[in-house]
């Protein structure tokens, strides 16, 4: 098991940045690869970004490129993901996910996932 717990979320105004937090306990955290996703009211769960289980890959959603970066420090067991030049559009609850390295499934997909977080709420204000 997995337990993952977000943070960083709030309210900030649009061209501002934040940093969501990742914190991971219970299995060895470097035996996973880190996702994140978004979910804003009425639409599906999407993809936002996501991080090998090394640090050594990252992929990325085209709306969030150039903007939000993925990392993450298997020493303290923590991922993370900044976010830069928000826009209103980017309001979501954002969920981070523990997907098995090396498991043959997709980064894009929600169901290749193994462990979520409880999500944490930003809201981008124009």
């Amino acid at each position: 098991q997995v337990q993952l717990v977000e943070s960083g979320g709030g309210l900030v105004q649009a061209g501002g940045s934040l940093r969501l937090s990742c914190a991971a306990s219970g299995r060895t955290f470097r035996s996973y690869d880190m996702g994140w996703f978004r979910q804003a009211p009425g639409k599906e769960r999407e993809f936002v970004a996501d991080i090998t289980w090394n640090g050594g890959t990252t992929y990325y959603a085209d709306s969030v490129k150039g903007r939000f970066t993925i990392s993450r420090d298997n020493a303290k067991n923590t991922a993370w993901l900044q976010m830069s030049s928000l826009k209103p559009e980017d309001t979501a609850v954002y969920y981070c996910a523990a997907r098995v390295w090396n498991s043959g499934t997709n980064y894009y997909t929600r169901g290749s996932y193994n462990y979520w977080g409880q999500g944490t709420q930003v809201t981008v204000s124009s």
